[in-house]
């Protein structure tokens, strides 16, 4: 991918303030920027929620983590253009992206870890994982991961692969043990885990 000097609204999926952006990569507008912060790797931000990140929102906060820096960073919802095309995003903001965890996340000081999420690059590069505390959060953290993604893989705690989804296919488990799991879990009254 050749690096643009900034984004514009043609770099989004959806612009505009009937859609919500929590839980998404979104596009600043270049005039929000610090004048020397004004390239395009700034201008993305994981958008972890605030009332302005509603669809018609009354107020306008919204959080977000750099895709840049990894610095959590307020924002008004006016200084968003849209939610950005998964394939702007650079090989460094894919890597700084897999290292955020899910939106309402369990403390880490007082939860022990289950899981582990790791996302690679197609090269094969990838970071250290991001610690998961639930099946909640490995579900949560594949959504927020899966369209921006080449491979994503989750292991437990012996560091067993549980779950690797490929360009968006499911490789592991396969599709027919998920259905028989969501049946078990259906038939038990237990948390369904729809991925």
């Amino acid at each position: 991918m050749s690096e643009k000097t900034l984004f514009s609204q043609e770099d989004c999926l959806q612009t505009g303030y009937d859609m919500p952006i929590s839980g998404k990569v979104i596009v600043l507008h270049p005039s929000a920027l610090p004048e020397d912060c004004r390239e395009a790797k700034h201008q993305l931000y994981f958008c972890t929620g605030g009332n302005g990140s509603n669809p018609n929102p009354i107020s306008r906060s919204i959080f977000t983590v750099s895709l840049a820096e990894g610095e959590k960073i307020r924002w008004n919802r006016s200084d968003v253009f849209g939610i950005a095309k998964p394939e702007i995003l650079s090989d460094q903001a894919r890597l700084q992206l897999s290292q955020i965890r899910p939106v309402g996340a369990l403390d880490l000081k007082n939860h022990e870890p289950q899981y582990s999420g790791y996302c690679y690059l197609p090269d094969g590069r990838y970071t250290t994982g991001v610690w998961l505390c639930s099946a909640q959060e490995v579900k949560d953290y594949i959504d927020m991961q899966k369209d921006y993604q080449h491979k994503i893989m989750v292991c437990d705690r012996e560091d067993f692969c549980i779950f690797e989804m490929v360009d968006g296919k499911l490789i592991y488990p396969t599709q027919e043990a998920m259905e028989s799991y969501r049946r078990e879990q259906e038939q038990s009254g237990g948390m369904e885990l729809k991925l």
